[in-house]
């Protein structure tokens, strides 16, 4: 048997040493980031996508081995253990092996068979199973016993069926055969439950559905099982062959069965009785438990999908590009309520916050004006952040009329998913305790705009609304994902550390939320951190922490220009004895690439500084502290398209990526209703994943295809040389409809319109 090392180093295909090397790390308290930027040396390079599989790959297999303890201890005591059963049992390498495998030996509720046993019968089932030959109620009127509750002869072969039943459902290899038979060969039904119609309307390609279930995408999956749970849809799982087979056909899995305990029909006097008892196992017992498993099966691969999706998209916008630390007006619009405001400093602190009312009922649209114009005036504001909501487009023609008298103004529409949570947090209130909670979205808007990542990681991931079906997610393990997104996102960007929120702080590598609370206050009583080591001053900040966080954190006009730097304290030796090679001093040396070029890394490697770190370090005193988010740049709505009504085909339009599916990629066009692109409209070519193409944050230029104003749909294309009729390749709703026949079992692919929209986007 596979060690957890060898089992990790396999599948991620590297040396079992560095996955030990790994584990050791994370075991002794290591982060992640850490390990992936600055132990380089002892895992042989894992990257931070090695690093992040690693763990939760070992945190899975220890999981059950654990199981696997249990369960040997279980069967143990009951003295029921065997060499076989226990080799079985170390060889199992999945959790669903292991809990078929110990099914047998599982302590079970009082049951049918459970009485039957007790009332001695299990020796007249098993003769039956093993002599067909014999007649029938003969043996069983050999076991009729009314003080035990057998009755009579019938009483007695209904109690050897239970047992039976049961017998044939925990038999592991049995389970094991015919839960790969329908996963290789089943076909996922969905059919409307009747008088649902128009209540689960949006499900409406679904009401009569048949595919393959190794091809249902988890989209779809995801789907299904929320029409189901909306009590809309009735589910189903058969097998393909059974579709197709013609009246009265055993089913292909009680075949299976029999095949199994070589029950066959030569006319002997059991055989019809053994037949029955298999069907009778088969709809009672087996075929509901396989039905059950495999939709858990299908249900965590489409979660599991969904959730890379959601992580990819939360990463794309955390690391999406800063305006940079700039004064900021923020406008969450509103229409009859009024557009909020609020001014944020270059350090991202509030100046100055009010309500103006544009539009109508009170359409004091001049008055607003004059306010907006006096408070960019008065406080130096020359970019002005626009949140995306109802209202947005009345709000940015505000701001479009303003640029008319105040130069050099620019008005960028942000997302502002999330603010609403944002504003009523436990954070908000604590932050600004006595300001309007409508006007703490205003100030998460400006925020945002300067530095998204410091703006966002205060708000719960799941509510920045960049996944699909987050709500039918296993949370705990959605949260493990998104958190890890973060905390990637945080570390690699590094954090100020005199000028970063707690709750940026805390997703620092080696801090929590007591340690970043504890920074904070220690800044706020003795001023800036005038070095890194400073820290070892902060309560309960001791050296395990000062190791996993230092190189994360900055300090701007500090002591030394390397705490500006990602270069680890613990590497300042290094530098040292790059700059007696070079004879120049620090100042001298960070950013001069012709010199830093020259370097011969070889030259500075040791016993504990290995050529990875060298070759880090030298890199980084190129461009100390560069930041990795790409530059800044905004999409430019059209003019006078503000609705959904003013979209026609062909038109092409500037807009922002603000959720990538599997199926495609939505995109704000600034209408109050994202456009999709689908997967088939996204480039000239296959495309297995919009990820390839397109991703959260980024502008992009698309034509439209089709508008659909009754169900607010709007179809999109990235291929702007398509003539405006070419619409992506889907099924019509006909063509999807499964075939009367043996064998039809369609496969319907991708459906733009007719599917893709059904999906709930946030």
């Amino acid at each position: 048997m596979k060690t957890i090392n060898q089992s990790i180093a396999q599948e991620l295909a590297v040396r079992e040493q560095q996955v030990a090397a790994a584990v050791n790390l994370l075991d002794d308290g290591a982060t992640v980031p850490f390990i992936a930027r600055y132990r380089k040396e002892m895992t042989g390079g894992l990257t931070d996508i090695h690093l992040r599989t690693l763990q939760e790959r070992l945190g899975q297999l220890r999981e059950l081995e654990a199981r696997r303890e249990s369960i040997l201890s279980s069967i143990q005591e009951q003295g029921k253990m065997t060499p076989q059963l226990k080799a079985a049992i170390a060889g199992a390498l999945t959790r669903t092996a292991l809990e078929d495998l110990y099914l047998p030996y599982r302590p079970k509720r009082r049951s049918k068979a459970s009485d039957a046993r007790n009332a001695g019968l299990e020796p007249l089932a098993m003769s039956i199973l093993k002599n067909p030959s014999q007649s029938l109620e003969q043996v069983a009127a050999s076991f009729v016993n009314v003080k035990s509750g057998v009755a009579d002869v019938a009483t007695a072969l209904d109690g050897a069926r239970h047992i039976l039943t049961d017998f044939i459902a925990e038999d592991a290899a049995l389970i094991g055969r015919l839960r790969e038979s329908i996963w290789e060969g089943g076909v996922f039904q969905s059919r409307l439950v009747k008088g649902k119609e128009a209540e689960g309307e949006k499900f409406a390609d679904y009401f009569e559905f048949d595919q393959a279930i190794k091809k249902l995408p988890s989209h779809r999956v995801l789907a299904l099982l929320r029409g189901k749970s909306l009590g809309v849809l009735r589910l189903g799982l058969e097998h393909q062959l059974d579709l197709a087979a013609v009246a009265k056909e055993r089913p292909v899995c009680e075949k299976q069965i029999c095949n199994h305990f070589s029950i066959k029909n030569l006319g002997r006097p059991c055989d019809a009785w053994l037949e029955e008892t298999v069907h009778f196992a088969w709809k009672k017992k087996l075929k509901p438990a396989l039905d059950s498993d495999l939709t858990k099966r299908l249900m965590g691969k489409a979660q599991e999908s969904a959730i890379q999706v959601f992580a990819a998209n939360l990463r794309d916008l955390l690391l999406s590009a800063p305006a940079g630390m700039r004064p900021v007006m923020g406008l969450d619009p509103g229409l009859r309520t009024g557009v909020k405001v609020a001014v944020v400093d270059e350090t991202g602190k509030v100046s100055e916050t009010t309500t103006i009312y544009p539009n109508p009922p009170q359409k004091k649209w001049e008055e607003s004006k004059r306010v907006l114009t006096a408070l960019l005036k008065k406080h130096g504001v020359s970019l002005v952040a626009i949140g995306n909501g109802t209202g947005s487009r009345e709000t940015e023609r505000l701001v479009a009329e303003i640029k008319k008298t105040v130069t050099n103004l620019s008005g960028v529409v942000v997302s502002e998913a999330g603010a609403s949570v944002y504003s009523a947090s436990e954070y908000a209130s604590q932050e600004f305790p006595d300001m309007d909670v409508s006007l703490r979205g205003a100030v998460s808007i400006a925020r945002r705009l300067q530095d998204p990542l410091a703006e966002l990681v205060k708000i719960d991931p799941k509510s920045i609304g960049v996944g699909q079906y987050q709500h039918d997610m296993e949370p705990k393990r959605l949260a493990q994902s998104l958190d890890a997104v973060v905390e990637d996102a945080v570390n690699g960007v590094g954090v100020d550390l005199n000028t970063a929120s707690s709750q940026l702080l805390q997703r620092v590598s080696g801090l929590n939320a007591t340690l970043a609370a504890n920074i904070v206050a220690y800044r706020d009583e003795k001023g800036p951190f005038p070095n890194r080591k400073a820290l070892i001053k902060v309560p309960r900040f001791g050296a395990k922490s000062f190791e996993l966080a230092a190189g994360f954190l900055r300090i701007q006009n500090g002591d030394t220009p390397l705490d500006l730097s990602a270069v680890h304290p613990e590497s300042y030796g290094l530098v040292e004895r790059i700059l007696n090679k070079t004879g120049l001093d620090l100042k001298q040396l960070i950013g001069n690439r012709e010199v830093l070029k020259s370097l011969t890394v070889t030259d500075f490697v040791d016993g504990r500084f290995g050529e990875p770190t060298v070759r880090d370090i030298i890199q980084e005193l190129e461009k100390p502290g560069r930041d990795p988010r790409p530059a800044f740049q905004t999409a430019t709505f059209k003019d006078g398209v503000e609705d959904i009504k003013d979209l026609q085909p062909g038109m092409v339009l500037e807009g922002v990526v603000s959720n990538v599916t599997n199926f495609g990629a939505f995109i704000d066009i600034g209408v109050h209703q994202d456009g999709l692109v689908h997967i088939s409209a996204m480039a000239n070519r296959f495309v297995k994943d919009p990820h390839e193409i397109s991703k959260a944050g980024d502008v992009v230029k698309v034509k439209v295809v089709e508008v659909d104003i009754k169900r607010r749909r709007i179809a999109l294309t990235m291929r702007l040389e398509d003539s405006q009729t070419k619409k992506p390749k889907h099924l019509t709703k006909e063509q999807a409809r499964p075939k009367a026949g043996p064998g039809k079992i369609p496969d319907r692919g991708n459906n733009a319109m007719a599917e893709a929209f059904a999906r709930i986007k946030r």
